[in-house]
């Protein structure tokens, strides 16, 4: 009830009371009227404040209720509220949802931004002015691997101890200056990253820098480079004999009766090794590119182990090599009949190869944990420790120069793995120096029904 609701009927009160009075001749009587309405007034104005006085405590409770977000007051009767009062409760009110709904807004934005910058595969932080940090996403913590310091409030030296990164921060922070560089964390997993930091903008001080993980870029890169310095080398020494005894029949050994004939012979071995070479890419590149199709069928793995055998015979003869085969007629792999057959001969002619005059080359077959499981196995010179992890890379020999001596062109192996990945294998390599090596290949079993017919 608004107070001039109150003030207006008691003055006008007071009035008629004083009129009457004094019409009557009793004006002694009118003043003690007059001041007894005028107590009367004074009484419900303190009333008239006091309550006021209680509603604008009750607003400003429920108004520190509602800023702290707890349970809520109940309020007071329409009928005994001010309408000053109920207006300022209104907009307090509008105000507060309108403050709502801005920071549900403010709240969803911020849980989409998280979401985003989570989801991302680079490692994003960023800066204070000073440059500490104050904000980062999963990928930059899976990256850095900070441990229990967290990255929250670190400065980047305390991160990552690289001077160059360090720099590029501050002058982001206090010159505006982007910068780009890439380095390489040490460690178990060494990683190498490449970093763009740069300032947050006009308004905004501190600096922003994204991480891009480019190990494997540069793994692959290193990789191209070694495969091309490799294929040209293998590729130099068979042209450089061709063209030069080429060159010297040209120039009159032609006639020579005697030097002739041997010429041509090294002529003609080393153009097969640059046959077998380029077919080797190839086969090679098929592999890698997924362009070759297997056929995968059950492979009687005897029967490929004999084909394999015949082909490495006369060499295993003419080095007094015992070649040996002990697999199962029954034992048979579920894999592609063509690619069987190349994985071990490639095996067999790789250990009859590496085994000296006399020696001894084995190739067992056995069905172990429900996997077909072939071991060759020879007497030859052996691998050291340190070269097993690499043995099936393309182009990696234990010794370069016995290898291309003995005519490798130093893919046979990753031919290998790689055939034996693709029927769903696996091969494993045991080797000492001196003593032997044994090569193991699993392929998956086929059903014995399959076998059979």
């Amino acid at each position: 009830m608004p107070m001039r609701n109150l003030i207006i009927p008691l003055l006008l009160s007071a009035m008629v009371v004083l009129v009457v009075l004094v019409a009557l001749d009793t004006p002694g009587s009118a003043i003690a009227a007059a001041l007894v309405t005028f107590a009367g007034f004074v009484t419900v104005i303190v009333a008239s404040r006091d309550s006021f006085e209680r509603q604008l405590q009750l607003l400003a409770r429920k108004t520190r209720v509602r800023a702290e977000g707890t349970a809520p007051l109940p309020s007071a009767p329409e009928d005994d509220t001010l309408d000053e009062v109920a207006n300022l409760e209104g907009a307090i009110d509008s105000l507060h949802a309108r403050l709502t709904a801005q920071n549900s807004q403010l709240t969803q934005e911020a849980r989409t931004l998280t979401a985003v910058l989570d989801g991302m595969i680079e490692g994003i932080w960023i800066t204070d002015a000073a440059g500490t940090v104050v904000r980062h996403n999963d990928a930059l913590r899976e990256m850095l691997q900070p441990g229990s310091t967290g990255i929250i409030g670190q400065r980047p030296l305390a991160l990552i101890r690289n001077e160059e990164l360090n720099d590029a921060v501050m002058r982001a922070c206090r010159d505006g200056a982007s910068s780009r560089l890439e380095l390489t964390l040490e460690g178990l997993f060494p990683r190498t990253l490449a970093i763009r930091v740069t300032p947050l903008g006009k308004d905004l001080p501190g600096s922003a820098a994204v991480f891009h993980d480019v190990t494997e870029l540069r793994r692959l890169e290193k990789v191209r480079k070694d495969f091309v310095a490799n294929v040209s080398h293998e590729l130099r020494t068979p042209i450089t004999a061709i063209r030069g005894y080429a060159e010297t029949l040209q120039s009159g050994a032609l006639k020579d009766q005697e030097m002739a004939p041997k010429m041509v012979e090294i002529i003609h071995r080393q153009s097969e090794r640059l046959s077998e070479l380029v077919e080797d890419l190839l086969e090679l590149s098929r592999l890698e590119s997924r362009e070759l199709k297997l056929k995968i069928a059950p492979v009687p793995l005897a029967v490929a182990a004999s084909r394999a055998a015949e082909t490495v015979k006369p060499k295993a003869a003419g080095k007094d090599i015992h070649l040996e085969l002990q697999v199962p007629p029954e034992l048979a792999a579920l894999g592609d009949e063509r690619a069987v057959e190349q994985v071990l001969l490639n095996l067999l002619d790789n250990a009859v190869k590496y085994t000296p005059a006399g020696g001894r080359v084995n190739l067992f077959g056995t069905l172990e944990d429900g996997r077909c499981v072939v071991r060759v196995k020879d007497t030859g010179v052996g691998i050291e420790p340190k070269h097993l992890s690499r043995i099936f890379e393309r182009f990696y020999r234990v010794d370069k120069g016995r290898s291309r001596d003995m005519g490798g062109t130093g893919l046979g192996l990753s031919i290998v793995k790689h055939l034996v990945g693709a029927m769903d294998g696996e091969v494993k390599v045991e080797s000492q120096p001196n003593v032997g090596s044994v090569f193991v290949i699993f392929l998956p079993v086929a059903a014995p029904e399959a076998a059979s017919g």
